[in-house]
């Protein structure tokens, strides 16, 4: 039995006692109407009521009795409201059926759901249209009425938004590979196709409409369709992989295009990147052994980035990964969230544009914990020596940039004060503070050149980036330096 049975049946009981009554919350008839106006309106009065509302067939309007619905009557009735749901009102309304047994009689229970997106009202027409359930019966909203629904309204997010046609069945898991998200998430495969789609809907992959088929939404084609081509107006935010020969973009290149889901097709474009990339020779057991230059921790974390986080209202372009010979950029579409600043991305309170489809790439174990995303990845650019990462913001994208090693010397003043900040960030939330002896260890320098980080330290205070942790202390030796923000 559906969940919403149950309280529609207890509606009616209530209804039909002994003086019968309508209710807020239900409508009973002998079959339907045929003006569709009037229809309309009790449609849109249930969506913009809380909870919902239910329409009963196959009881006598005047007398409160139940005398039951044929099957046939039922199929038309339901027919034509689902047109009217789908036709006749804006925004599109959702309603659910059944059949049920009530005092003797089988009688047809139509839920109507409550809308996310409110004013519901008549297409064409403006929010003035709009309908409540007032004293069991319809009537138009007031002004003010108007405006409580606004303000309890739930604007539909990208993801939430439909990406396909109207689907049937074998439609949707020809489009989608659900069961590569199911092995990300370490559950069996459903052993048969109503059980796939009631989990695809469980899984915010698709909507149901009504019985009459599915929409694929924008979530479950970006994370799981077998080819982001056939979905009109996805294939642009495949992933564009570009592999340069020299350090611009004057030298050869060669493109890559990506055509999967994000969440089906990220470990084959993390080890499709990482054979790209230069690698180098580490003796280890007395063999030979290829490493790459980049750690596949901050790889992992800064595409996962440009994925999640990349606005998808901007149209015709997606997140992009350019490799030259010594960095990789990591871009997507869109500005940074005007509560970010480009100082304190590194362990910051985490918050997206694309909560649902951030949420599932954690579930399916792709990024690591909110928040620690960069984190992670500073820690791993330092275990490997490697320049700081670099944060831009261009006129519609944010870039970050990872450097293939170089040495302190190598580094210009404006690379190693940005580095002394990463690392302040990371030992200050580790350790409490840094300190000359792990800055060193940062760079990979001996203890010889001590002098040198301390002139770095001293300049980094001088721009405002870190400050000393207690500044009462007369002691440089064991001096802790923090964020400047601390």
């Amino acid at each position: 039995m559906k969940t919403w049975i149950t309280k529609a049946i207890a509606y009616l009981d209530k209804s039909l006692g002994k003086i019968p009554s309508e209710l807020n919350e239900i409508d009973w008839k002998i079959t339907l109407s045929p003006n569709n106006d009037k229809l309309c309106k009790h449609i849109a009065a249930f969506s913009n009521l809380p909870g919902g509302g239910f329409l009963v067939f196959g009881v006598d309007d005047k007398t409160g009795k139940a005398q039951g619905i044929t099957k046939t009557d039922a199929d038309s009735i339901i027919e034509r409201l689902a047109s009217l749901c789908r036709d006749g009102l804006e925004p599109l309304v959702s309603i659910d059926h059944s059949i049920e047994t009530f005092r003797g009689e089988e009688l047809l229970f139509v839920y109507i759901k409550e809308s996310a997106i409110k004013p519901v009202h008549l297409k064409g027409k403006t929010i003035e249209d709009s309908h409540i359930r007032s004293g069991g019966t319809t009537r138009k909203a007031s002004r003010q009425e108007i405006g409580a629904l606004m303000l309890n309204s739930k604007s539909p997010t990208w993801e939430e938004l439909h990406a396909s046609k109207l689907l049937n069945e074998v439609e949707v898991i020809t489009l989608l590979e659900y069961d590569k998200i199911l092995e990300l998430l370490k559950k069996p495969v459903p052993s048969n196709i109503p059980e796939i789609i009631k989990w695809l809907e469980d899984e915010k992959m698709i909507v149901d409409v009504d019985g009459k088929g599915f929409y694929i939404t924008n979530f479950g084609a970006i994370a799981a369709a077998k080819d982001l081509t056939k979905f009109d107006g996805l294939s642009r935010k495949a992933v564009r992989l570009i592999k340069y020969e020299g350090k611009n973009k004057a030298a050869g290149s060669k493109e890559y295009p990506g055509t999967k889901g994000y969440a089906i097709g990220f470990e084959g474009l993390i080890q499709f990147v990482k054979g790209l990339l230069p690698g180098s020779e580490v003796i280890k057991n007395s063999l030979r052994h290829e490493t790459s230059v980049y750690p596949e921790i901050a790889l992992r974390e800064l595409i996962a980035n440009i994925l999640i986080h990349q606005d998808f209202t901007i149209r015709g372009t997606g997140p992009m990964i350019e490799i030259f010979e010594d960095r990789i950029e990591f871009t997507n579409p869109g500005k940074l969230l005007p509560t970010k600043k480009l100082d304190r991305l590194i362990r910051t309170t985490p918050e997206s544009r694309n909560e649902i489809l951030a949420s599932a790439f954690r579930r399916y174990n792709i990024c690591e914990e909110r928040g620690s995303g960069f984190e992670k990845a500073v820690m791993a650019i330092e275990l490997f020596g490697l320049p700081p990462l670099k944060f831009e913001e261009t006129e519609n994208a944010f870039k970050v940039t990872m450097y293939s090693p170089r040495k302190f010397a190598e580094m210009s003043n404006e690379e190693r004060i940005e580095a002394c900040y990463q690392h302040s960030i990371i030992e200050y939330y580790g350790n409490g503070g840094f300190n000359n002896t792990s800055l060193r260890k940062r760079f990979g320098m001996h203890d010889k050149q001590a002098a040198q980080i301390s002139k770095l330290i001293k300049d980094a205070i001088e721009v405002g980036k870190i400050k000393s942790k207690d500044p009462e202390s007369e002691s440089k030796k064991f001096s802790l330096y923090v964020p400047y923000w601390a």
